[in-house]
Protein backbone atom coordinates (compact mmCIF):
# COMPACT_ATOMS: atom_id res chain seq x y z
CA UNK A 1 0.00 0.00 0.00
CA UNK A 2 1.02 3.59 -0.55
CA UNK A 3 0.59 6.49 1.88
CA UNK A 4 0.97 10.15 0.96
CA UNK A 5 1.49 12.15 4.14
CA UNK A 6 1.43 15.85 4.93
CA UNK A 7 -1.75 16.63 2.98
CA UNK A 8 -2.66 20.31 3.45
CA UNK A 9 -5.17 21.08 0.71
CA UNK A 10 -7.80 19.66 -1.61
CA UNK A 11 -5.48 19.65 -4.63
CA UNK A 12 -2.93 17.42 -2.93
CA UNK A 13 -5.62 15.05 -1.69
CA UNK A 14 -7.18 14.84 -5.14
CA UNK A 15 -3.78 14.14 -6.73
CA UNK A 16 -3.15 11.35 -4.22
CA UNK A 17 -6.55 9.78 -4.85
CA UNK A 18 -6.36 10.05 -8.63
CA UNK A 19 -2.85 8.57 -8.65
CA UNK A 20 -4.04 5.51 -6.75
CA UNK A 21 -2.70 6.10 -3.23
CA UNK A 22 -4.24 3.90 -0.54
CA UNK A 23 -3.79 6.25 2.41
CA UNK A 24 -3.39 9.98 3.03
CA UNK A 25 -1.98 11.55 6.16
CA UNK A 26 -2.74 14.79 7.99
CA UNK A 27 -0.25 16.31 10.41
CA UNK A 28 -1.78 17.83 13.54
CA UNK A 29 1.56 18.38 15.31
CA UNK A 30 3.92 21.35 14.97
CA UNK A 31 5.26 21.13 11.45
CA UNK A 32 5.42 23.09 8.22
CA UNK A 33 2.73 20.64 7.08
CA UNK A 34 0.42 21.17 10.04
CA UNK A 35 -3.26 21.37 9.10
CA UNK A 36 -6.29 22.45 11.11
CA UNK A 37 -8.88 19.85 12.10
CA UNK A 38 -11.57 21.86 10.30
CA UNK A 39 -9.73 21.83 6.97
CA UNK A 40 -8.76 18.18 7.41
CA UNK A 41 -12.41 17.27 7.98
CA UNK A 42 -13.44 19.09 4.80
CA UNK A 43 -10.75 17.29 2.82
CA UNK A 44 -11.71 13.91 4.30
CA UNK A 45 -15.31 14.45 3.22
CA UNK A 46 -14.10 14.91 -0.37
CA UNK A 47 -12.06 11.70 -0.42
CA UNK A 48 -13.46 8.21 -1.20
CA UNK A 49 -14.02 5.93 1.77
CA UNK A 50 -11.62 3.34 0.33
CA UNK A 51 -8.72 5.76 0.81
CA UNK A 52 -7.79 5.53 4.48
CA UNK A 53 -7.19 8.71 6.46
CA UNK A 54 -4.39 8.95 9.00
CA UNK A 55 -3.82 11.63 11.63
CA UNK A 56 -0.28 12.31 12.86
CA UNK A 57 0.10 13.37 16.50
CA UNK A 58 3.15 14.07 18.65
CA UNK A 59 2.79 13.78 22.44
CA UNK A 60 -0.74 15.16 22.51
CA UNK A 61 -3.21 14.54 25.33
CA UNK A 62 -5.59 11.61 25.06
CA UNK A 63 -8.57 13.97 24.94
CA UNK A 64 -7.08 16.00 22.09
CA UNK A 65 -6.21 12.96 19.98
CA UNK A 66 -9.63 11.43 20.51
CA UNK A 67 -11.49 14.67 19.87
CA UNK A 68 -9.65 15.44 16.63
CA UNK A 69 -9.89 11.83 15.40
CA UNK A 70 -13.63 11.74 15.95
CA UNK A 71 -14.22 15.20 14.47
CA UNK A 72 -12.13 14.69 11.33
CA UNK A 73 -13.19 11.08 10.75
CA UNK A 74 -9.79 9.41 10.84
CA UNK A 75 -9.25 5.72 10.14
CA UNK A 76 -5.82 5.53 11.82
CA UNK A 77 -3.99 7.41 14.54
CA UNK A 78 -0.25 7.78 13.98
CA UNK A 79 1.78 8.42 17.12
CA UNK A 80 5.05 10.12 16.28
CA UNK A 81 6.32 11.12 19.72
CA UNK A 82 7.18 9.41 23.00
CA UNK A 83 3.70 8.05 23.66
CA UNK A 84 3.47 5.11 26.07
CA UNK A 85 1.95 1.69 25.51
CA UNK A 86 -0.76 2.56 28.01
CA UNK A 87 -1.65 5.65 25.99
CA UNK A 88 -1.99 3.66 22.79
CA UNK A 89 -4.07 0.92 24.38
CA UNK A 90 -6.95 3.25 25.25
CA UNK A 91 -7.24 4.94 21.86
CA UNK A 92 -10.34 4.13 19.84
CA UNK A 93 -8.76 3.56 16.44
CA UNK A 94 -6.06 1.42 14.82
CA UNK A 95 -2.60 2.68 15.71
CA UNK A 96 0.52 3.41 13.67
CA UNK A 97 3.54 3.93 15.92
CA UNK A 98 6.52 5.70 14.42
CA UNK A 99 10.18 5.27 15.36
CA UNK A 100 13.33 6.81 13.97
CA UNK A 101 15.69 4.10 12.74
CA UNK A 102 18.26 4.87 15.44
CA UNK A 103 15.75 4.25 18.24
CA UNK A 104 15.08 0.52 18.43
CA UNK A 105 14.00 0.41 22.06
CA UNK A 106 10.43 -0.80 22.59
CA UNK A 107 9.71 -1.50 18.93
CA UNK A 108 8.83 -5.15 19.41
CA UNK A 109 6.43 -4.67 22.29
CA UNK A 110 4.27 -1.71 21.30
CA UNK A 111 0.50 -2.25 20.94
CA UNK A 112 -0.02 -1.04 17.39
CA UNK A 113 -1.32 -2.21 14.04
CA UNK A 114 1.66 -0.90 12.07
CA UNK A 115 5.24 0.09 12.91
CA UNK A 116 6.50 3.06 10.90
CA UNK A 117 10.29 3.25 10.60
CA UNK A 118 11.56 6.70 9.65
CA UNK A 119 14.95 8.29 9.04
CA UNK A 120 16.68 10.04 11.97
CA UNK A 121 14.80 12.98 13.39
CA UNK A 122 15.35 16.44 12.04
CA UNK A 123 13.85 19.69 13.31
CA UNK A 124 10.53 17.95 13.95
CA UNK A 125 9.78 14.42 15.09
CA UNK A 126 9.33 13.23 11.55
CA UNK A 127 12.29 12.27 9.44
CA UNK A 128 14.58 14.76 7.80
CA UNK A 129 13.67 13.73 4.28
CA UNK A 130 16.94 11.85 3.79
CA UNK A 131 16.95 8.13 3.07
CA UNK A 132 18.73 5.91 5.59
CA UNK A 133 20.46 2.55 5.22
CA UNK A 134 17.46 0.30 4.56
CA UNK A 135 19.34 -2.86 5.50
CA UNK A 136 19.14 -1.65 9.13
CA UNK A 137 15.44 -2.47 9.14
CA UNK A 138 16.28 -6.16 8.90
CA UNK A 139 17.72 -5.95 12.42
CA UNK A 140 14.38 -4.88 13.87
CA UNK A 141 12.00 -7.50 15.34
CA UNK A 142 9.08 -6.46 13.15
CA UNK A 143 6.79 -8.60 11.03
CA UNK A 144 7.00 -7.13 7.52
CA UNK A 145 3.22 -7.39 7.25
CA UNK A 146 3.06 -4.64 9.90
CA UNK A 147 5.94 -2.53 8.59
CA UNK A 148 5.66 0.95 7.09
CA UNK A 149 8.81 2.37 5.53
CA UNK A 150 9.28 6.15 5.49
CA UNK A 151 12.11 8.63 5.25
CA UNK A 152 13.65 10.12 2.13
CA UNK A 153 11.62 8.13 -0.36
CA UNK A 154 11.00 9.46 -3.87
CA UNK A 155 10.17 8.17 -7.34
CA UNK A 156 13.82 7.34 -8.04
CA UNK A 157 14.53 5.17 -5.00
CA UNK A 158 11.17 3.74 -3.96
CA UNK A 159 11.42 0.60 -6.11
CA UNK A 160 14.78 -0.30 -4.59
CA UNK A 161 13.43 0.49 -1.12
CA UNK A 162 10.45 -1.82 -1.54
CA UNK A 163 12.50 -4.68 -2.95
CA UNK A 164 15.11 -4.30 -0.19
CA UNK A 165 12.87 -3.84 2.86
CA UNK A 166 9.70 -5.63 1.70
CA UNK A 167 7.34 -3.39 3.69
CA UNK A 168 3.56 -3.59 3.79
CA UNK A 169 3.24 0.15 3.22
CA UNK A 170 5.53 2.91 1.99
CA UNK A 171 5.07 6.47 3.23
CA UNK A 172 6.17 9.65 1.46
CA UNK A 173 5.89 13.36 2.14
CA UNK A 174 8.82 15.59 1.14
CA UNK A 175 9.67 13.26 -1.75
CA UNK A 176 6.55 14.39 -3.62
CA UNK A 177 6.96 18.10 -2.97
CA UNK A 178 8.30 21.06 -4.92
CA UNK A 179 9.26 24.13 -2.89
CA UNK A 180 7.55 22.71 0.17
CA UNK A 181 4.21 22.00 -1.50
CA UNK A 182 2.75 18.75 -2.79
CA UNK A 183 3.40 18.38 -6.51
CA UNK A 184 0.67 16.43 -8.40
CA UNK A 185 3.16 15.27 -11.03
CA UNK A 186 5.57 13.97 -8.40
CA UNK A 187 2.74 12.24 -6.55
CA UNK A 188 1.68 10.51 -9.76
CA UNK A 189 5.24 9.46 -10.59
CA UNK A 190 5.87 8.20 -7.06
CA UNK A 191 2.71 6.11 -6.89
CA UNK A 192 3.45 4.63 -10.32
CA UNK A 193 6.97 3.67 -9.27
CA UNK A 194 5.82 2.30 -5.92
CA UNK A 195 3.27 0.09 -7.60
CA UNK A 196 6.03 -1.23 -9.86
CA UNK A 197 8.08 -1.98 -6.76
CA UNK A 198 5.28 -3.91 -5.08
CA UNK A 199 4.66 -5.78 -8.33
CA UNK A 200 8.31 -6.82 -8.42
CA UNK A 201 8.00 -7.99 -4.86
CA UNK A 202 4.94 -10.01 -5.73
CA UNK A 203 6.63 -11.57 -8.73
CA UNK A 204 9.59 -12.59 -6.59
CA UNK A 205 7.24 -14.42 -4.24
CA UNK A 206 8.58 -12.64 -1.19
Amino acid sequence: MIKICGIKNFQAAQAAVESGADMIGFVFAESKRKVSPILAKQIVESVPVKVKKVGVFVDESLDTVTEISDFVGLDYIQLHGDETKEFAEVLNRPIIKAWSIQDKKGVEHFPCDFYLIDSPRGKYNGGNGIAFDWTLVKDLPIDNRKLILAGGLNEKNVIEAIVTVKPAIIDVSSGVETNGEKDPLKIKAFVKAAKQGFEKLKESGK
